[in-house]
């Protein structure tokens, strides 16, 4: 915070920190002695209900200009940070951004590598040459229940998969009170000894004092039982971690930041709960251990000097030095150097033109005879895109090795795919008109069977507005079945992301996928879509009902820059489409949820409402028929094209009423299409009922 972490300003795009998710409290703790948070907010912690509540962990949706991502410890951190990286030198190579030598920073612990998504992608870091990428790995040796490797060495074993994956590894592993030691030890009998104790043994030389220390490790051997006899108990516990060592972690960051080819990882050996004393330093607790008592506050006072009387200590009062001191001085000053204050999350990005009519007029007009499927509706509309000026050059489409099967191998030769050295090989389709087409400025970011990294790049690029303050327009199309159910705590932090996007679940269907077998048929993606409340998912059947949700959506998502993302679902069963009726409610309804596409009055008698969305409208559209030919029933049909749409403003209208009981109440919209109408119900999709 002091040396290295540079601020965005109007002169430097700024460098991007995934701050490991419990360092929250010490980021607070900087920023209130900075002046940018106060007491009374620090009194809110974890009361993020309330206005002024500061959040548990990083989290830009409850703190929308404070942090720059949501992390904690399951391993999303660093696969997004990876991506983001890969993403800033797209952008430089697209000639989208200018290199300023920017640095993606996350910090993690050794325990989290233990989530497959921490060190899943480390090989693209390597295969890219992102040296933008820089890791810190808080190896404290411990989870909550025990040590990470109590009979192995985690330091090494990370050292081995980052070297082995072609990364730049520094270990932080001894402080400097070791050096004098290091330096009399003429035998390597200290090294050797310090090579044979595993880390559960490491996690009791910090938890149980300088004797212990002395009998456990110096005493295996004589000669270093003799190398610490003029040490006190005291001195040998002062004895350092690297990690607590601001000289140490200095010079690592420093050399971090001068590496080039590769990215860096730093293995940095601290203790878990440095400084808590007996109520947390290096034990096994819970997750609800969360205050400290008097006797550890006070202890905790004496060992890091700081200047409060026993009774402030015991009234929980917080210190600040005065504006003047030298200590609140230096600390603006260094970030005044650095550009500004950190974390701080800010946009200055231009908003896209919404794109002409024009561009969707043939998706509004019937298709006559010829049958397509809105997977194909979709890649034609995206071709369409890249004719407008405004909108072609933002867009990132995201293909997870599927492009073929979507119909979008057009763009291969189109736009190209994005490879960071371009293309050393003829491909074996060269001859084709669409042949595999590999170019350092390429627009199509192909992650291959990786719907993790497909996700994390989605992330990164559409959060490019704030942090690149450039929009983009990524459009991440994937079987509807490997989406939410794959990446689903992806798509939730994209959410707390305020990730801008489409996410398009493609050859959607459970009832028409044919010849892949049940395990790819998608009967709850709207469901698992419907609890994220920034996402607003559709599942529409005709091409117009597509092209009209698509360009809402970027209207408010880049003209407007409203923080949402969008879910479509386009199927993969091939049919014709009607013209979009000429009404001017049709619109209307499609964004809303639903709207009346055909009436059926030929009886005059008794009536039914028919509700159908996505592939099951047309099987609704025959039940129609059957019911006015066969039975002499009439029937409204309604095509759905968002039953979550409909509910979550359904949600929002009975909570308004529930809360202002004096007001006159409010109708849904599902009242106002249904409320006059007559006979039963009956609704019908091809997913889950919630």
């Amino acid at each position: 915070m002091n040396h290295f972490w540079r601020a965005k300003n109007n002169k430097f795009g700024g460098d991007l920190i995934y701050f490991q998710g419990h360092s929250a409290p010490g980021m607070y703790a900087r920023a209130y002695l900075e002046g940018r948070i106060t007491s009374k907010e620090l009194d809110s912690f974890r009361q993020e209900v309330n206005p002024g509540g500061l959040s548990s962990y990083p989290h830009p949706w409850l703190m929308p200009k404070f942090w720059q991502f949501p992390t904690v410890s399951m391993g999303l951190g660093p696969i997004m940070s990876i991506y983001q990286a890969r993403f800033t030198k797209y952008l430089i190579n697209r000639g989208l951004l200018k290199d300023e030598g920017r640095k993606i920073w996350c910090f993690i612990g050794d325990g989290e590598t233990d989530e497959p998504e921490s060190l899943g992608a480390i090989g693209l870091a390597a295969r890219e040459k992102l040296d933008n990428l820089i890791f810190v790995v808080n190896c404290n040796l411990q989870r909550l229940d025990g040590p990470v490797r109590g009979n192995g060495k985690i330091i090494q074993e990370l050292e081995g998969i980052f070297r082995g994956a072609g990364w730049n590894v520094i270990k932080v592993i001894w402080g400097s009170y070791w050096d004098t030691l290091l330096a009399k030890d003429k035998t390597g009998l200290l090294i050797k000894r310090m090579n044979e104790a595993v880390d559960g043994e490491y996690q009791a030389f910090k938890a149980k004092g300088g004797a212990f220390v002395r009998e456990k490790f110096f005493g295996k051997y004589p000669e270093l039982l003799n190398l610490v006899s003029q040490m006190t108990d005291k001195d040998i516990w002062r004895l350092n971690r690297g990690g607590h060592d601001p000289h140490k972690v200095y010079a690592a960051y420093h050399s971090a930041m001068q590496n080039t080819g590769t990215p860096t990882v730093i293995l940095a050996k601290t203790i878990k709960g440095y400084g808590m004393g007996k109520s947390g330093e290096s034990i096994n607790t819970t997750h609800q251990q969360k205050k400290l008592d008097e006797k550890d506050l006070l202890y905790y006072r004496d060992r890091f000097d700081v200047p409060l009387t026993d009774q402030q200590v015991k009234n929980i009062e917080y210190y600040k030095p005065p504006d003047n001191s030298p200590e609140i001085k230096y600390l603006k000053e260094c970030r005044i150097k650095l550009g500004g204050n950190l974390p701080e999350r800010s946009s200055f990005a231009k908003s896209i033109k919404t794109p002409s009519e024009d561009i969707f007029k043939a998706m509004k007009e019937s298709t006559g005879e010829k049958e397509m499927s809105t997977t194909m509706v979709l890649v034609r509309m995206l071709t369409s895109l890249l004719r407008d000026k405004n909108v072609a050059p933002r867009l990132v489409p995201i293909i997870p090795d599927e492009a073929r099967t979507f119909g979008m191998e057009g763009f291969f030769q189109k736009i190209g795919i994005y490879a960071h050295e371009g293309q050393k090989y003829e491909p074996v389709d060269s001859e084709q008109l669409s042949s595999y087409r590999e170019d350092v400025k390429g627009q199509v970011l192909e992650e291959g069977i990786n719907e993790a990294g497909a996700m994390s790049s989605w992330i990164a690029a559409g959060t490019s507005y704030t942090n690149h303050d450039i929009s983009m327009i990524p459009i991440y199309i994937f079987y509807s079945m490997f989406g939410f159910q794959r990446t689903g705590d992806l798509a939730w932090a994209a959410g707390d992301n305020q990730t801008r996007g489409f996410l398009i679940g493609a050859t959607a269907g459970r009832t028409t996928l044919a010849g892949e077998g049940l395990q790819h048929g998608d009967g709850h993606s709207h469901i698992l879509s419907s609890v994220i409340p920034n996402c607003k998912s559709y599942d529409p059947t005709f091409a117009y009902e597509l092209s009209t949700i698509f360009r809402e959506g970027l209207r408010r998502m880049h003209d407007k820059q409203e923080n949402i993302f969008y879910y479509i679902t386009t199927m993969n069963e091939n049919y014709t489409h009607p013209k979009m009726p000429k009404d001017k409610s049709v619109e209307k309804g499609i964004l809303k949820g639903m709207y009346l596409f055909k009436e059926y009055n030929k009886y005059k008698k008794t009536k039914i409402q028919l509700l159908g969305s996505g592939a099951i409208l047309r099987e609704m559209i025959k039940a129609a028929e059957i019911l006015q030919n066969e039975y002499h029933i009439d029937s409204n049909l309604w095509s759905v094209t968002s039953y979550n749409e409909l509910r979550k403003e359904a949600i929002e209208v009975e909570r308004y009423n529930l809360l202002n009981p004096d007001k006159r109440p409010k109708k849904t919209y599902i009242e106002e299409c249904l409320s006059s109408t007559e006979g039963p119900i009956v609704a019908a999709s091809d997913y889950m009922r919630l």
